[in-house]
C-alpha cells in the first residue's frame, strides 16, 4: 500500500544529526491534490503531535521551526493515504527511536502483509 511505502521511506532517512527541515524535503509525500494525507509527516510521542512536529513541504510557511535530530529522541512515523473521493483509505504508524548511529523501529510487531495490499 502507499501507506506503507510511505512510512518505511519516511524511517530509512532518518538519521543523528539530521535537521527537521532536511526531513520534511527528503521525505515521500503523495501529491497533495490526489491524496487525502494525515496532518504531519513526524512527530513527537505525547497526546498528540508533539514536538517535533515534522509537516509536509506544502505546509512549510515562515513560522516553521527546524531543529536537529538528537539520539535518544523518539518520533512516531504517520501516514494516512485516503481517496479524495472518500473512499478507502489506509493509516499506519511506526515509533522510531533515533539510536547513535541510525534509528531502531520500536514496535516488535509486524504489518500483516495480506492487509497492506
Amino acid at each position: 500500500s502507499k501507506a506503507y511505502e510511505q512510512v518505511q521511506h519516511n524511517i530509512s532517512i532518518l538519521r543523528p544529526g539530521m535537521s527537521f527541515m532536511d526531513m520534511t524535503n527528503e521525505a515521500l509525500e503523495y501529491p497533495e491534490n490526489e491524496y487525502r494525507h494525515y496532518s504531519l509527516q513526524y512527530h513527537g510521542v505525547g497526546l498528540c503531535d508533539e514536538y517535533p512536529a515534522i509537516p509536509f513541504t506544502w505546509e512549510l510557511n515562515e513560522l516553521s521551526y527546524d531543529g536537529i535530530l538528537q539520539p535518544g529522541m523518539v518520533l512516531c512515523v504517520e501516514s494516512y493515504v485516503g481517496r479524495r473521493d472518500g473512499g478507502p483509505g489506509a493509516k499506519l504508524e511506526e515509533q522510531v527511536l533515533i539510536t547513535e548511529t541510525g534509528y531502531e523501529v520500536l514496535s516488535k510487531y509486524p504489518f500483516e502483509k495480506h492487509l497492506l495490499r
